[in-house]
């Protein structure tokens, strides 16, 4: 299915996995597959970013390449890939979540990051904001996971730690909860396919 442009009201469990996904690539498709899971999720949305602030634009592939190579690793019932917040005319994470809290008022939905985002957060706008109204799951990263649990943001939300298949089941007044997914790290990355692929276009070869 695709979210429905003006939303709806039916009880769901929403994991909201965002980025630009300049490719899409199996970690993305192991993230969701292991959020699915541990957070018993109904549904897990890839939110392809019409345009990252925090990255520069040079080197991003249009929306509609990005979009395409997002439904490529999704399935089209239980892992979505959608390009929401172009229709919604949003920029900002925190702006998209309140709208979707708006517009899917009895979703339950959860934030799904990798710990680089973690470390990152409170760069993010109203950061504080984005994690007291809506749950965060954060997936380990190769390089990042330590990192991210003795970083700023997990410090100031270590109070609303929890275990992963509790992350839903409580109320969210007076804050959101926060969990780390335990997984396997998944080493694969857009970075690393852009540049080989770089590398094949201009006939160069790696080793031997």
């Amino acid at each position: 299915m695709t979210p429905g442009r003006f939303g709806d009201s039916r009880r769901r469990r929403i994991g909201l996995l965002g980025g630009s996904f300049n490719p899409a690539h199996d970690g993305h498709r192991h993230v969701a597959r292991m959020a699915l899971r541990a957070l018993r999720l109904d549904e897990v949305w890839l939110l392809v970013s019409p345009g990252n602030p925090l990255k520069p634009a040079k080197g991003m592939a249009p929306l509609a390449e990005r979009l395409a190579s997002a439904r490529r690793i999704a399935d089209g019932r239980r892992i979505v890939a959608t390009d929401i917040e172009r229709r919604f005319g949003t920029r900002f994470t925190a702006d998209t979540l309140a709208l979707l809290r708006r517009r899917f008022p009895r979703a339950r939905f959860a934030f799904v990051v990798g710990a680089d985002n973690l470390v990152q957060l409170p760069r993010w706008r109203r950061w504080r904001g984005i994690a007291r109204h809506v749950a965060l799951a954060v997936l380990p990263r190769p390089g990042w996971t330590r990192q991210a649990l003795a970083g700023r943001a997990a410090h100031v939300l270590r109070r609303h730690r929890r275990p992963p298949g509790g992350l839903l089941m409580e109320s969210f007044a007076p804050h959101a909860a926060w969990c780390l997914v335990p997984a396997r790290e998944n080493a694969a990355s857009a970075t690393a396919i852009r540049q080989a692929r770089a590398g094949v276009a201009t006939g160069e070869r790696r080793g031997p």
